[in-house]
């Protein structure tokens, strides 16, 4: 089985964070989401999931030379950033897909589905 990556962009203006919600919105949301993990887990899909804290909270460390390096704030700027992300286990690309599709309707947000890479035998 491949591992795939399901990644839940969010736009970079808003920075929206469960903090932030609307209580009523965030239970909802949060409902939504539980049903959907539930599924994949039942399922044997679920290798991992977890929402991120916004581009704003990072800390970029370079430590690439002779010297460490930290900079707050991201690497790059972006008009999107990774808000949230779910690694399932799938047989192929349209079964990682047809998850998507599932947490996407959801969500009510985009998907996006990348599979991780082998290492070549």
């Amino acid at each position: 089985m491949t591992q795939y990556l399901l990644s839940m962009p969010h736009d970079s203006a808003e920075e929206p964070t469960m903090a932030s919600m609307d209580p009523a919105e965030l239970e909802a949301t949060l409902a939504v989401a539980g049903a959907f993990l539930d599924e994949l887990a039942a399922s044997g899909a679920l290798v991992f999931a977890g929402g991120l804290h916004p581009p704003s909270t990072a800390v970029t460390v370079d430590h690439t030379g002779d010297d460490l390096a930290l900079a707050d704030g991201p690497y790059t700027r972006a008009p999107e950033y990774l808000g949230g992300l779910w690694v399932v286990e799938a047989t192929d690309r349209e079964a990682a897909v047809a998850w998507a599709a599932k947490a996407s309707k959801a969500l009510g947000a985009r998907i996006e589905v990348r599979a991780f890479q082998e290492v070549p035998a």
